[in-house]
């Protein structure tokens, strides 16, 4: 594992919000393989205690149960951290549509909080959650940093602001930020469930069920699917970089682009899935979701040369990997 040649200062303390969760959980276990210390600071409106039971009993790790949008909470979780790994945040594009006032107040209001507890209590480094949907109607690929479209949704409005207040933080204060633009993350606990579940870990669920898959849009649509373990590579890698690599943002992918019918077929094949006259299974389709982009592919070149980023995880890899955790998971919890 990458992570495990990266070298920090002994005892060094990473506090991770949103550390229960899908992302947030494996950094917590990634930094406790490699020696170092974790606080994960969550409130598990949307983490969820199992995620971290293997941590739980790891003297190195620290548990506080607290939401970003009280400022006492953070400055009280940043207290005595060398790193933060701020990856609390509420996702999915057509739920912000249906709650924009709420997706202000923790994402941006609660990203704020952190920014000021970090600097009040001197961190060294601060690495916080983007996303690509901060490139909006931007049509040309790949996706580049400095040439973002009109956003689309009140959740990449709250993703694009954080970029702006972190920026602040490194030019006025001191603070040295760095801002991940994660494109269509997957892999082990990430939640396939609910409405507005990730459609990987959603499709491996239903088909593992015996349920027919619904595809939103004509599944011509595609994405940069990147693998946990390039975001937790990224993560680390920043908390490494210098000063002048401070004040910036970075596409975190590994440089592809899935079709998502394909991805789904993908998925059919895998786990043998067959129709009622043993043909391979054919999915439904749904209208496309309201502010979703249509096609999203990464340069990752700005943040290899400034980050040190190497992703190793292309999808191939990364989804039999995670087939093989969904397909554990749901057994377990049959």
């Amino acid at each position: 594992m990458v992570c495990e040649k990266m070298n920090f200062p002994e005892n060094s303390l990473f506090l991770v919000t949103g550390g229960a969760g899908f992302i947030g959980s494996n950094l917590c276990e990634a930094i406790l393989d490699m020696g170092y210390r974790v606080r994960c600071l969550d409130d598990f409106s949307t983490g969820k205690k199992e995620n971290i039971e293997l941590c739980m009993n790891n003297s190195n790790f620290e548990l506080i149960n607290g939401d970003i949008k009280d400022f006492e909470t953070c400055l009280n979780a940043c207290d005595g951290a060398d790193y933060v790994l701020h990856q609390a945040a509420w996702g999915s594009v057509p739920r912000s549509i249906e709650m924009p006032i709420f997706y202000c107040e923790n994402n941006i209001m609660g990203t704020l909080n952190m920014l000021e507890s970090a600097r009040q209590n001197n961190v060294k480094k601060f690495v916080y959650a983007s996303s690509s949907s901060v490139y909006g109607d931007e049509v040309n690929l790949p996706k580049s940093e400095g040439r973002e479209g009109n956003l689309l949704s009140p959740y990449a409005v709250s993703k694009r602001t954080n970029e702006e207040w972190a920026k602040q933080y490194s030019m006025h204060y001191g603070l040295d930020t760095y801002g991940l633009r994660y494109f269509n993350v997957f892999g082990r606990r990430q939640d396939p469930n609910g409405a507005y579940a990730a459609v990987i870990p959603k499709f491996i669920k239903q088909l593992l069920r015996g349920e027919t898959p619904t595809i939103n849009g004509d599944g011509k649509q595609s994405r940069d699917f990147t693998y946990i373990e390039n975001v937790v590579e990224a993560n680390l890698k920043a908390c490494l970089a210098g000063h002048n690599a401070a004040g910036e943002v970075y596409n975190i992918a590994y440089g592809g682009r899935e079709y998502l019918i394909d991805i789904y077929y993908v998925l059919v094949d895998a786990l043998g899935i067959k129709d009622n006259d043993e043909k391979r299974l054919e999915p439904n389709f749904a209208p496309d979701r309201v502010g979703d982009i249509k096609h999203s592919n990464a340069d990752i070149s700005k943040a290899a040369k400034m980050l040190n980023y190497n992703p190793k995880w292309d999808f191939k890899r990364g989804i039999k990997e995670a087939i093989a955790w969904y397909k554990e998971d749901l057994q377990i919890r049959k």
